[in-house]
């Protein structure tokens, strides 16, 4: 141990099942780290027992992860190493880790991430959804307040989106996701990825709903969700504004701040109609004059 610069932490993923998924390099590090720091030891014991790596064990979890924080701080500020494990998958990703490495930051102190299995990009890859642009939410929020909060962005949302959910609240994660983003919406349920009983299922969310209200679902699940199609939203965007009186509309945008002239412009785009022809419109019903008309 180097007490004259401080020590690097680790970010090491482990295998999300299938063991032979572990990099060389994760069991380089493993074996050379001064102090393995785990979500769950006993899980990591296993773990290392099973490639015989025999290294000092520490706990870092949810439950302790800013108190220990101090604690492993103070070794790597000492010049010592730690590797950083999971109990499945990359640190940091829905897991207390991204608390130790943001405070490693803070204070110059050496993080690197050895790449390796990852349930949201194994997931994604094999939904069949678009990977081009997604968004990740890890676990809902169980607080309904917050959890309504996060469900109203995700009406909206274009990306393809990615959630994590545990067997015992699959079943109301995918009412509430029915309910929010209508049942014709496109999923891939993905459970227990790597693994002997691995299964990527294509359905809708009406269909999904229907798959658990006879069996109980088993194992932890990947949720690949299609984004909302933006000429749906467009379309149904222009919909709702027409229901809306054309001075209804001009006075929404002009409470904010706007000028006519942008108020106007921005009618149009809602409405998919040009603004020479909001224009006209206004005219007629005497809510404007003609000075904007060549603008």
């Amino acid at each position: 141990m180097d007490n004259s610069r401080p020590g690097t932490l680790y970010l090491c993923a482990t295998p999300i099942g299938n063991l032979g998924d572990i990099t060389a390099r994760v069991l380089e590090t493993l074996e050379k780290a001064d102090l393995i720091a785990a979500e769950d030891t006993r899980n990591t014991m296993r773990l290392l027992n099973h490639f015989g790596i025999r290294r000092p064990l520490t706990s870092y979890h949810e439950h302790n992860k800013y108190e220990k924080a101090e604690e492993l701080l103070q070794h790597l500020r000492r010049g010592g190493s730690i590797a950083l494990v999971t109990d499945a998958g990359t640190p940091a990703i829905s897991d207390p880790g991204e608390v130790l490495a943001a405070l490693c930051l803070e204070e110059g102190i050496p993080v690197t991430s050895l790449p390796g299995a990852c349930a949201l990009i194994t997931a994604l890859t094999m939904s069949g959804m678009s990977a081009r642009r997604f968004c990740f939410e890890g676990f809902l929020p169980q607080e309904k307040k917050e959890r309504r909060h996060i469900l109203d962005q995700l009406r909206e949302e274009e990306r393809t989106m990615i959630l994590y959910e545990a067997p015992h609240r699959l079943r109301e994660t995918l009412a509430v996701l029915e309910e929010t983003l209508g049942g014709s919406r496109r999923i891939t349920l993905c459970r227990e990825l790597t693994k002997l009983h691995e299964e990527a299922i294509p359905t809708t969310l009406e269909g999904a709903a229907s798959l658990y209200t006879e069996k109980d679902p088993r194992g932890e699940y990947v949720l690949v969700i299609a984004g909302r199609d933006p000429e749906e939203k467009q379309r149904a965007s222009e919909a709702s504004y027409r229901e809306m009186d054309l001075e209804a509309h001009m006075a929404l945008y002009e409470g904010q701040g706007l000028s006519r002239k942008e108020a106007m412009r921005r009618v149009a785009a809602d409405r998919g109609l040009r603004r020479r022809d909001v224009y006209q419109a206004l005219l007629q019903a005497g809510e404007t004059d003609g000075s904007l008309c060549d603008q």
